[in-house]
């Protein structure tokens, strides 16, 4: 399930209707000639789909730099871009958590001691791993509620890009759900996760030539980045462009959040929760061609999302300074219009027509990562598990390509659904703290406690679900507790469900068996398997591929990146 794990305020409420972009032929010529090359890698990828392995997991055949950029794009969908670059416009600098704390410890922490687990126990996917360790009802549980948020968040995404399309370009919503659609459908089936994983390569590049140049643009409008800086301060105050001002416990900042919450809510127990637990995200390092390829997927794609926060926070920044009323009663732009707006006042025809063609790649990115995910769950442990049992390959191979269109047609379904929240970012990440964290805490416990039982991870997961739901819903919406916002009140919930997960996961063990030692070998923390011993691959043992080299590396970079911003 790709969930994007950053909490934006304001409303994603439609864009402003000046914002209409002045297309051409040529920018539309670039964009049609985006939908052939997408199409055209469906059909090749095709060729190479023989079995329900080929279909779903790519065969175990990519390589690290290719499972690596589909990592990072499955997460660079645009309602990132455009969220972030909102966060930015309200909360300044403050956004770097979000990449630096937020996702590069937990990508490497993936890499490093989750993938030889996950890769080497042979799973198909993330439930899987949890009827391996616990029994039928953790997986069953789980399966269940990932291919129900799966359908959730892919109709966000549509929705998403059909509210952006029908300002900047004047389509109709329901027509930019239906091409959206319909596209995704037709490459995902053809080419199941192999066409996802090449298209998502593509979309990543392609996003970057849509940022880049309206971020060096936007810079140059305000004076490069001294410039930028000095406008913000005499505007907002110097904590507006550092990352840790004002966020000691009991100070006041518009981000509702102290130190502690961002370290502990955002750093540890929803960033952990997305980046490890998350299939849309795992499933890409499956794919990898053995364990040193799966191992260095999470920890390739670390490096450039140390740096794209610049490509959507600068933007951000850059539409506070030109519009300096942004997202308040005074002015007819929301912050989630700082990107569109930016694209508008910006960029000449052609250039335009790449930042469109970016913005539509990283909507169809997200909703892919969620679709093909969202397919092999609900076939492989959910359908072939519990439903139909001991087919033929071929047939689970044809049913993967029936319930990738039913998932397309439900997303539709609930992108309209979508339409009914106010707020679309704070819906996202209500549903991130719901299910992702409750599974982590599943996974955590299970995975370095031998003595957790087989029954504790069902009920550590339906505990931390609810605890969850129960703080947002009761303590929070009802005013029990004073979170001053729905960010804070998610970082809150998040912690109050890892809370519940592991205190219910301990109590449970004490009265409920273990299972047996050895039906726990490669899969709790000090014990191995055949597949975690694979010896290196030809190459792979070079220095510069060594996993701990590449993540300690990321750490120390993320962490270096963080002194300009904190003085």
């Amino acid at each position: 399930m790709r969930i994007p794990m950053y909490p934006v305020q304001p409303a994603a409420a439609p864009l402003a209707a000046e914002l209409r972009l002045p297309t051409n032929w040529l920018d539309y010529t670039i964009l049609g000639i985006y939908f052939v090359v997408v199409l055209g890698i469906g059909f090749a990828a095709r060729r190479s789909v023989k079995t329900s392995l080929d279909f779903f997991l790519s065969g175990r055949s990519l390589p690290a730099w290719i499972t690596g950029l589909a990592f990072i794009s499955a997460n660079l969908a645009a309602t990132e871009i455009l969220g972030m670059a909102a966060n930015s416009a309200q909360y300044g600098a403050y956004t770097v958590h979000w990449y630096w704390i937020g996702a590069i410890p937990a990508m490497v922490f993936l890499g490093l001691v989750m993938m030889p687990f996950y890769y080497g126990s042979k799973v198909r996917s993330v439930p899987e791993f949890l009827l391996m360790r616990f029994d039928k009802g953790a997986h069953l549980l789980s399966s269940a509620l990932f291919a129900f948020a799966a359908i959730l968040i892919s109709g966000v995404n549509l929705y998403a890009l059909a509210i952006v399309v029908e300002a900047l370009l004047g389509w109709p919503q329901w027509v930019a759900i239906v091409v959206a659609g319909f596209f995704v459908l037709a490459y995902i089936t053809l080419g199941g996760l192999s066409s996802a994983i090449y298209n998502e390569v593509l979309q990543f590049f392609v996003i970057l030539a849509a940022l880049i140049p309206l971020t060096l643009l936007g810079l140059k409008k305000v004076g490069g980045w001294g410039g930028l800086t000095d406008k913000l301060t005499a505007a907002h105050g110097d904590n507006f462009v550092t990352a840790w001002g004002g966020t000691g416990i009991g100070s006041d900042n518009p981000l509702g959040a102290n130190w502690l919450t961002i370290v502990l809510g955002l750093g540890f127990v929803l960033s952990f929760g997305y980046w490890t637990t998350n299939f849309a995200e795992v499933q890409r390092a499956l794919s990898a061609r053995n364990l040193s390829a799966a191992q260095r997927t999470p920890l390739i794609a670390a490096y450039p999302k140390i740096f794209i926060v610049f490509l959507v926070m600068i933007p951000g920044l850059v539409a506070a300074v030109l519009v300096p009323r942004i997202g308040t009663a005074d002015s007819d732009l929301q912050y989630n219009d700082a990107i569109p707006y930016l694209m508008e006042q910006l960029l000449p025809n052609g250039v335009l027509g790449i930042a469109v063609t970016g913005l539509l790649a990283a909507f169809m990115a997200g909703m892919a990562a969620n679709v093909s995910s969202f397919n092999t769950v609900f076939t492989n442990d959910i359908w072939a598990r519990y439903v139909v049992l001991g087919r033929e390959d071929a047939y689970y191979v044809r049913f993967g390509r029936l319930i990738t269109a039913i998932g397309v047609v439900a997303s539709i379904g609930t992108a309209f659904l979508a339409s009914s929240f106010s707020n679309i970012m704070s819906y996202l990440q209500t549903l991130f703290s719901f299910f992702n964290v409750p599974m982590f805490v599943v996974f955590i416990v299970g995975m370095f406690w031998k003595r957790a039982s087989k029954k504790s991870g069902f009920w550590g997961l339906l505990a931390g679900t609810t605890a969850a739901m129960v703080n947002y819903f009761v303590f929070y919406k009802q005013g029990v507790i004073g979170i001053p916002t729905d960010q804070g009140a998610n970082f809150v919930s998040a912690i109050a469900g890892f809370a519940a997960g592991a205190v219910v996961m301990f109590a449970v063990s004490l009265f409920t068996a273990p299972k047996p030692a050895e039906e726990l070998q490669g899969l709790v923390y000090g014990t191995v398997s055949p597949g975690m011993a694979e010896p290196a691959a030809e190459g792979d043992d070079a220095w510069y591929r060594r996993p701990a080299l590449l993540g300690w590396g990321a750490i120390i970079l993320a962490a270096a990146c963080y002194i300009p911003f904190s003085f």
